[in-house]
């Protein structure tokens, strides 16, 4: 009677302990790509875009979620996990800056994009990452507004990034069908 117990406890803990698991590895993705800067023009542009999106794809939208709370957390407690940390500011003090309203709207693609892009085809998955870009830039921006001239907001916070953000999720769609085939032809080589 008792193994028939502690094989459920068991099983809750091994997934539980999976489910950490893939948080911590995705704040550690997270945090990687805040301090990864590409050369662009007309400013650098770090991964962070691509990594929110990745994780999405990968892992769903509970996970993802979960991920980005993560990260936010991290943030919020001080540790330099977002881009320009510590130079620009640590903690709460650089999450109420001009970018807060970003990192909120990436919580919320994350859900978006693990939520729909599911069991879809490469362009349905470009198609929902850019969608989930939406409530990124409508965060950011008006939070942005508080911090920068009315007029200057889409010059400052939309304009410079728009088509890095493009050409990012293009690679994430690409690459994540990519893997899709490989998968699936692995599963038919061991079938």
């Amino acid at each position: 009677m008792s193994n028939a117990i502690s094989k459920p406890a068991e099983t809750r803990i091994s997934s539980g302990m999976k489910y950490s698991l893939m948080v911590l590895a995705g704040v550690a993705i997270l945090t990687a790509s805040a301090k990864i800067t590409v050369p662009f023009w007309p400013v650098p542009m770090t991964l962070q875009t691509m990594a929110i999106m990745a994780i999405a794809l990968a892992t769903g939208p509970r996970v993802a979620c979960a991920t980005v709370l993560g990260y936010l957390a991290a943030g919020a407690a001080g540790l330099p996990v977002f881009a320009g940390t510590p130079e620009r500011g640590i903690g709460l003090a650089y999450m109420v800056g001009p970018t807060g309203g970003y990192l909120l709207g990436y919580l919320i693609a994350s859900w978006l994009v693990g939520a729909l892009a599911k069991g879809r085809g490469t362009l349905a998955r470009f198609g929902i990452m850019m969608a989930g870009m939406i409530p990124v830039y409508v965060l950011g921006l008006a939070w942005l507004a508080a911090f920068v001239p009315l007029e200057k907001v889409a010059e400052y916070g939309f304009t410079p990034f728009i088509l890095g953000d493009t050409i990012k999720i293009a690679l994430v769609a690409l690459g994540s069908a990519a893997c899709t085939r490989l998968v699936n032809r692995n599963k038919d080589g061991n079938a």
